[in-house]
């Protein structure tokens, strides 16, 4: 779990409290959903990602959801004051679902969003009408274990809805370092296997959508952004993390714009 702070989007995440602090927020003070959406959403095109989720998922109130690779919580907390439904926000990286926790509770949310600090390789305690992860798979080489984890832990008639990385083409040698070490994706399947894969763990119904193109904006966008706002982002959590961070965003932009990486939103039931 250590080496997750290699990438850098994972390292030093109290950041999210000193921009809360910079918009005035004490570090007790009650928060809206809305007030974290800025900041709690380390997926792409932030909450309009869930957006497409909860609609794809079809969620309604009262439904149990399990977020496999919840980060801080973000799409947790939406999804619960969006779609009233209930959360399980799993996180491997304890500081992460540490702060994911106070951050719900400072939203009056806990009575619908659970956070639990663990590995979903090790399984998963309870059923759910729905599992949404955005951009967590891409961690976890053991695709066989991860979807049979995933099936089981769905009642009858669930379903699940993923955002993840494809191969687009086989990677250099330069470029799968990057992805194993900066961006901390050692398996990288063609869309095809990523199919087999799911139908081989019991899943009947699998609907890929291709979105590398957008993607490939989206991650060149956010990388021109951040560097924009260096002066800025350097105020307010130094040199260190910002140059860290800036190196991620364009060595993911890279690899999108280099044709290695493809975005795929996978449904399965």
């Amino acid at each position: 779990m250590a080496l997750m702070k290699d990438m850098k989007l994972y390292d030093g995440n109290e950041r999210i409290l000193r921009e809360l602090a910079a918009k005035g927020f004490g570090p007790d003070d009650p928060l809206r959903v809305s007030d974290l959406t800025p900041f709690d959403q380390y997926h792409y095109h932030g909450t309009a990602a869930v957006d497409e989720a909860i609609g794809a998922l079809g969620l309604k109130p009262g439904m149990r959801v399990l977020d496999v690779g919840a980060g801080l919580g973000g799409p947790a907390r939406y999804m619960a004051e969006r779609a009233g439904v209930h959360v399980t926000a799993l996180e491997l990286q304890e500081d992460l679902s540490d702060i994911a926790e106070g951050l719900t509770r400072r939203c009056g949310l806990s009575a619908q969003v659970s956070h639990a600090c663990g590995n979903v390789l090790d399984g998963i305690d309870g059923s759910y009408d729905a599992i949404i992860s955005m951009l967590c798979f891409l961690h976890i080489p053991d695709r066989t274990r991860l979807f049979q984890v995933c099936r089981a832990a769905l009642r009858p008639g669930g379903r699940m809805y993923v955002e993840d990385y494809g191969q687009a083409r086989s990677p250099s040698p330069s470029e799968a370092a990057a992805l194993a070490h900066k961006v901390q994706c050692p398996y990288l399947p063609p869309t095809e296997q990523y199919r087999a894969d799911l139908f081989a763990a019991g899943f009947s119904d699998v609907a890929m959508e291709d979105v590398t193109a957008d993607w490939t904006a989206f991650t060149q966008s956010r990388a021109r952004a951040y560097t924009a706002a260096r002066d800025r982002h350097v105020s307010l959590h130094g040199e260190a993390l910002v140059d860290g961070l800036a190196d991620f965003y364009d060595t993911v932009a890279g690899l999108f714009a280099g044709g290695v990486i493809s975005g795929l939103k996978i449904r399965a039931a």
